[in-house]
């Protein structure tokens, strides 16, 4: 659904080379992004398949929320084919969409955090029938549902650079020296910056412990 959504969205109003999508599937991503470049609009499709549950994984990282996630990667994949021609091959493609994908993820989270802002008044005000909703929720089920959302209030308390390591080394199946690249850094700096955000969570989670 997702492939076919994007690819409609695409190649509206381009002009398509034929190209076989077989004859490509197995070659290397810079290749496949060259010939995207010189008219082969529908190859897109091997880049999404091939990046759409890395990207989704990420985007879960950073948002908690699956419907969230699944509208920023179809968000990202036209971003990124949009911004195709701004890939110099300095790096990796892999390492540059991640690029792409943390920087979305980002925005979002800043925008949706102006946005909780403006509208903390009225969360006040519905406070009380928040309440009478969970009222009715099994009592294991509603503790389980508040320590997950006590998990992502930590999660997401961190430095912002701790949380996009910690997100990249739990979250996909990424390598620390594929992290390290992604972001710009080394693989000693990402093993500091992974320990830290170890005694960050291990610090905050048993101040949230106590509070109960």
């Amino acid at each position: 659904m997702l492939i076919k959504y994007l690819i409609n969205v695409i190649v509206v109003n381009v002009v398509i080379v034929s190209c076989d999508i077989r004859k490509y599937s197995t070659q290397p991503d810079e290749i496949i992004v060259k010939e995207i470049l010189e008219g082969c609009s529908e190859l897109y499709a091997i880049i999404v398949e091939r990046y759409k549950n890395k990207i989704f994984h990420t985007c879960i990282g950073f948002l908690h929320n699956k419907v969230e996630a699944e509208d920023l990667v179809q968000d990202i994949f036209l971003q990124v084919y949009v911004s195709l021609s701004t890939f110099k091959q300095l790096s990796s493609f892999a390492t540059w969409i991640y690029k792409v994908a943390i920087n979305a993820a980002l925005n979002s989270i800043r925008e949706k955090s102006r946005r909780s802002l403006l509208s903390s008044f009225t969360s006040i005000l519905n406070y009380q029938s928040l309440y009478n909703e969970n009222y009715h929720v099994p009592e294991e089920n509603f503790l389980a549902q508040e320590e997950a959302e006590r998990l992502k209030k930590i999660l997401g308390s961190l430095p912002e650079k701790q949380r996009i390591a910690v997100i990249l080394n739990y979250y996909t199946d990424l390598t620390q020296k594929e992290i390290a690249n992604i972001m710009g850094t080394t693989e000693g700096a990402v093993e500091s910056l992974l320990q830290r955000a170890k005694s960050n969570l291990r610090k905050k989670y048993g101040i949230y412990r106590r509070k109960d």
